[in-house]
């Protein structure tokens, strides 16, 4: 099967566009937002938070949180709901931003997005701090719209996020991961972030509980599949359109969809020592053998199944085209 990669940027610029005039205009006072919230804090933490929001990426999560609250048109204008919208919009990304942070300590990674990290431009210490002024600001953000459940809703989420982190550092070098654990580990990682957008939307889109549950629902399944396709990018995304080499999760002792559905179909994968795989050119070596398999189709497959059953879930919302397409626009990422 030929792949071929997708520009995120664009997709999500088609995404907004077809959402209406509204969306893009609340779009940029969260971008705004960001800014501010990243960079007002003196020149020795602010200057490299600042790079990392002013670093960019897909703003998925944000726009989910405009979606699922079903912005209206171009005179449809609340600006207390808007503000709180913009507020709750940009917490998750400053939520997000601190996670990728933090994983680069982690991780030890010198490049994010084809960036230097903040780790590797300004070290652990200050990373760690970077990370941590992100996540502060965010629940700032939110507790400024006066809503308690928002606070709820974003802090079980981070929770979620660093459990996720903790099992997958536990799983590190262990081939044996079982699929089951796997999943539980993408759901808490990214999945649960992606859901948070969804029900902070309808939360503050004035949504009833039903409708909320099934947006948030919504967002946890595609949330899961854009996780299941980053990990296919990573065994066969050309860096400069993921912004790091090939291999990546392999180097860390990551072990993902693809490789175990690959050690089942070949036995020298199956008997391969993870902690042997040390250069870039062995972990290429490795990915190549995983692509010969047949596994990343296999693991595009369950996302497709994935995506399917969350536009299967959608309510009868307005917004609803709008949310297909973000759901779609997540399988396309490496069509």
């Amino acid at each position: 099967m030929t792949q071929t990669p997708v520009d995120p940027a664009a997709q999500v610029a088609s995404l907004v566009d077809a959402a209406g005039p509204r969306v893009p205009e609340l779009l940029g006072r969260v971008e705004v937002l960001l800014r501010e919230a990243a960079s007002g804090h003196g020149p020795v933490v602010g200057a490299p938070a600042g790079a990392t929001i002013a670093a960019g990426g897909k703003r998925l999560r944000p726009l989910l949180v405009l979606l699922a609250a079903g912005v209206g048109p171009a005179g449809d204008v609340d600006d207390a709901r808007d503000l709180d919208l913009v507020r709750a919009a940009a917490a998750v990304e400053l939520v997000h931003s601190a996670t990728l942070v933090h994983d680069d300590v982690l991780d030890a990674s010198p490049l994010r997005r084809g960036h230097p990290t903040v780790w590797a431009t300004h070290g652990r210490a200050m990373a760690t701090a970077v990370g941590d002024l992100l996540f502060a600001r965010a629940f700032a953000e939110l507790t400024a719209t006066g809503s308690l459940e928002s606070v709820r809703l974003l802090s079980r989420a981070s929770s979620a996020l660093a459990e996720g982190e903790l099992l997958q550092r536990s799983d590190a070098w262990n081939a044996e991961v079982p699929l089951a654990r796997y999943l539980h580990r993408c759901e808490l990682k990214t999945a649960t972030l992606f859901e948070s957008a969804c029900a902070l939307g309808a939360l503050h889109g004035g949504a009833g509980d039903d409708v909320r549950g099934a947006l948030a629902a919504f967002g946890r399944r595609i949330g899961l599949a854009f996780q299941l396709l980053d990990d296919v990018l990573d065994v066969a995304g050309p860096p400069e359109r993921t912004g790091k080499p090939i291999g990546t999760d392999l180097l860390d002792g990551t072990v993902t969809l693809p490789l175990i559905l690959a050690r089942e179909r070949d036995a020298s994968l199956a008997a391969e020592d993870l902690r042997a795989i040390t250069t870039p050119e062995a972990a290429a070596d490795v990915c190549a053998r995983i692509s010969a398999t047949g596994a990343l189709d296999e693991s595009r497959a369950r996302a497709l199944t994935m995506v399917d059953e969350a536009k299967r879930g959608l309510p009868d919302v307005a917004q609803r085209r709008v949310l297909e397409l973000v759901a779609d626009s997540v399988v396309e990422r490496y069509a």
